[in-house]
């Protein structure tokens, strides 16, 4: 393959258009697809349809210079990288459904000798799955050359980055690429140290899945781990975060924070693809997910509990709906479940929701009688019982007086003073 210079990325969204934006900026053309015109439109206008740090100045500029464009429908190029959703199923299975849409916008356009990388994160065989599924649909190519039929190249190359940090950590960050074949995860490379800073590991695309997998499990373990102690401390009346501070002293220990669950399109999911698996050998991540998966219940529980002391119907201020600080994203987010739950079981109570990052209510809240969006002073100022249940910063700068006479229950630790008895017991706060 001569050098790559034209890269069709397929799904604009938290990963694909940063991706799209930093090969672009960085002298490739790319035309970014997307299944939503709005979208579309957005883009090509050189904006940004959600938050991410830095990612509009790149659109901004990749646009205006002609390098980034975006259409609805899959154009030739000699790269495809596919970056679209792989939620799970019922059975807790990856949906490969995206990534089979994606092939087929894919399938019509090559010619031979293109790339085509799995960005998504994906149980393990899913690259081999899209490489079958497109030469399903083309049989006049290969993978190998077979019978002098034209090769196409796939590879997978899972991302790694942080909302928040995106455009940061998809220069910075080691990258891992597993290649179908060796040759495939050469061009792989090639493609990525356009932009990428870091190490880039190679490997087989397998393997390249599951240490993707692997990574966000390991980090729901050491969340639940956390999530279980602050349960254990409530009941012992123990204040989790000095608790946790106190641990961390040794040199050998670094537990992470609790909080009111895990979201996120990557942590929250991930590990089930390990689960489905194999199902038998994976006890440990299987249980840690269940110990996250309760968590939003157990938050529930002391909303209701608060909501009963009070004696009357409350006004809730839920505050937060992301599933991380300082970003927009929703997916996964256990904020959400937990406010659809208070608003199912205290039908009669008042939710303000504060959310400084959207516009609107989610669909799951949307509708419902008894739930409003509100700023963040409007919804405390209202508020019998706060329940913080992400870290904004617009959450901490809150002058604690505002919270005088209010129970507050505190997910993600942000005003442990109230716990520690640095204003009046009358104040009825509680620590989670």
């Amino acid at each position: 393959m001569t050098t790559i210079d034209t890269v069709a990325v397929i799904g604009l969204g938290y990963i694909g258009l940063p991706t799209a934006a930093i090969l672009a900026t960085n002298g490739i053309n790319v035309i970014g697809v997307d299944v939503n015109q709005k979208t579309v439109d957005a883009v090509n206008r050189g904006e940004v349809p959600f938050v991410e740090p830095d990612l509009g100045v790149h659109v901004a500029g990749a646009v205006s210079q002609g390098k980034l464009q975006a259409a609805t429908e899959t154009p030739a190029a000699q790269a495809y990288i596919v970056a679209v959703p792989t939620p799970f199923l019922a059975d807790r299975s990856a949906d490969l459904s995206y990534i089979e849409a994606a092939a087929r916008g894919i399938a019509p356009q090559l010619k031979g000798d293109e790339l085509v990388i799995l960005e998504s994160t994906s149980p393990p065989g899913a690259t081999r799955h899209l490489a079958d599924y497109i030469l399903a649909l083309r049989p006049d190519l290969s993978l190998d050359g077979e019978g002098g039929a034209p090769v196409i190249h796939f590879a997978h190359c899972p991302e790694r980055v942080l909302p928040g940090r995106v455009m940061i950590e998809l220069v910075t960050n080691d990258r891992i690429v597993g290649g179908v074949t060796a040759e495939a995860a050469s061009l792989a490379k090639d493609l990525y140290s356009v932009f990428c800073q870091g190490e880039i590991l190679v490997t087989d695309d397998v393997t390249a899945e599951m240490a993707k997998l692997v990574e966000n499990s390991y980090r729901d373990v050491n969340i639940a781990f956390a999530n279980e102690l602050s349960v254990i401390s409530d009941k012992l009346g123990i204040d989790v975060w000095e608790l946790i501070r106190l641990a961390n002293h040794h040199p050998r220990v670094n537990i992470l924070q609790p909080g009111p669950g895990v979201g996120g399109h990557c942590i929250a999911v991930d590990p089930w693809f390990i689960v489905a698996a194999s199902p038998d050998e994976s006890q440990l991540i299987r249980t840690a997910r269940e110990v996250n998966d309760a968590k939003p219940e157990w938050v529930v529980e002391k909303v209701r509990e608060a909501a009963e002391k009070l004696g009357r119907e409350p006004r809730i201020a839920a505050l937060g709906l992301a599933f991380k600080a300082n970003i927009d994203d929703l997916r996964e987010s256990p904020a959400i479940g937990i406010t659809a739950a208070l608003a199912d079981k205290l039908p009669t109570a008042e939710i303000l929701v504060a959310e400084p990052h959207v516009d609107a209510l989610p669909v799951a809240l949307a509708g419902r009688p008894n739930v409003q969006l509100a700023t963040t002073d409007d919804a405390i100022s209202k508020a019998d019982i706060v329940v913080v249940l992400v870290d904004h910063d617009e959450f901490k700068a809150t002058e604690q007086s505002a919270l005088v006479g209010k129970s507050v229950i505190d997910t993600r630790g942000i005003w442990r003073s109230l716990a520690s008895g640095d204003l009046p017991a009358a104040h009825a706060n509680q620590a989670v």
